[in-house]
């Protein structure tokens, strides 16, 4: 098996090689997948990355959560730990950690019941994840073990199998442009 420095690599040299087209038509059908799934549905609150350097757009997701009348928070870094804020307009997001949006200013929100929506670089069909190294979203997770959990990615980011260590925290549901994989029924 690949380790996960070789999985990271590998990755992000197929999303630098995406053209900002495919990014944006297969990022428009996962968001119609998402947005189709019961669990979205279901949600009043939805917390989801702002995406950065070729991963899947949640800008499309964001727009439908706000169009069906949910609140939506997106996370900032404050040393080792992810503190999500209210989000109610894209100009509160600026450069953040390592350039990623964050929000500049706003409510800090402590939401329990929420839908999460999840990157990640690597996945495979058992729903395990490869992040991006820097164990934000385990460790919030961890503390918070009742929020539903979505990854979106792209096919490509799909592998047969990757590396899973004990502080690993997976989605539920990994969307794709091409496939939905559940490790949930009832989400």
């Amino acid at each position: 098996m690949e380790t996960k420095q070789d999985i990271r690599k590998k990755i992000f040299a197929a999303r630098k090689a995406c053209t900002d087209q495919q990014v944006e038509a297969w990022s428009r059908e996962i968001t119609q997948r998402v947005i189709a799934l019961p669990a979205f549905k279901r949600a009043e609150r939805m917390m989801a990355y702002a995406d950065y350097n070729h991963e899947v757009v949640t800008r499309y997701l964001i727009e439908e959560a706000w169009k069906a009348g949910k609140e939506v928070a997106v996370p900032k870094v404050h040393g080792k730990d992810m503190i999500f804020y209210r989000l109610l307009d894209f100009n509160q997001l600026k450069p953040g950690y390592y350039g990623i949006p964050e929000p500049e200013c706003g409510e800090a929100v402590d939401w329990e019941d929420a839908l999460m929506i999840m990157p990640g670089v690597a996945f495979d069909r058992e729903n395990h994840r490869v992040g991006y190294g820097g164990g934000f979203y385990d460790r919030f997770l961890e503390k918070h073990p009742d929020i539903q959990r979505i990854a979106v990615a792209f096919s490509f980011q799909m592998m047969s199998e990757v590396p899973v260590e004990p502080t690993d925290i997976f989605p539920q549901i990994i969307v794709t442009e091409n496939d939905i994989i559940c490790r949930r029924e009832e989400i």
